[in-house]
């Protein structure tokens, strides 16, 4: 079981050096850098950019009738997504350390970069920055809740489950009690060692 799972990490390993590999040809083929953590266009880039943007005018009036009339309910989901987001930062600052867990950095999961691409209109902008920390809210979260679990209950559930986090492939069986006495303490110290649980602790 350890060398299948040690063989999956290497995997996914030269996996994200291939993706990372690709991300460096992708910013010198379109034209762009990454300083200081913000995203810098050539301005041949820039220029190329704005002729190829579609006026907002001609972008509402291709959208579907439904995809407009649905936008309000997409957006409200803005209000219980600064909710959570406020909920789960102030969690792990006051319960992260007591626990000695690492704290999640928030900005390794949220990016907002998207309205720097002079093609985009004003309202493909706002769908991106809103969809960008969206997504990037929740995979903060789920990171969040994953160090939890794995100090709390790291204990595999019966039935396969997809999209688990990482820190997932580290639990205890179910069903194994034995090992649960045995190493319940033990494994809130690999919880609380882990630096980087998304890559991995064991």
């Amino acid at each position: 079981m350890n060398s299948t799972v040690e063989r999956l990490r290497e995997s996914l390993r030269q996996i994200q050096d291939q993706l990372e590999r690709d991300a460096l040809a992708a910013r010198e083929k379109f034209q762009y850098r990454l300083t200081n953590g913000r995203v810098v266009f050539e301005e041949e880039a820039r220029k190329r950019g704005r002729l190829l943007r579609v006026r907002l005018s001609v972008f509402i009036r291709r959208a579907r009738p439904w995809e407009v009339i649905t936008a309000p309910i997409i957006y409200s989901l803005i209000v219980p997504f600064v909710i959570l987001d406020l909920f789960v930062t102030v969690y792990q600052a006051i319960c992260f350390p007591i626990y000695g867990l690492p704290k999640v950095e928030r900005k390794k999961y949220i990016a907002v970069d998207r309205h720097k691409l002079t093609y985009l209109n004003f309202m493909q902008k706002l769908n991106c920055v809103y969809c960008g920390y969206g997504n990037g809210l929740l995979a903060y979260v789920r990171e969040v809740a994953g160090r939890t679990e794995y100090y709390w209950c790291p204990i595999k559930h019966a039935s396969h489950l997809s999209g688990r986090h990482e820190q997932y492939q580290n639990f205890l069986e179910f069903g194994d009690g034995e090992a649960w006495d045995e190493k319940f303490i033990e494994m809130k110290g690999k919880a609380r060692a882990c630096e980087d649980c998304s890559g991995g602790c064991h």
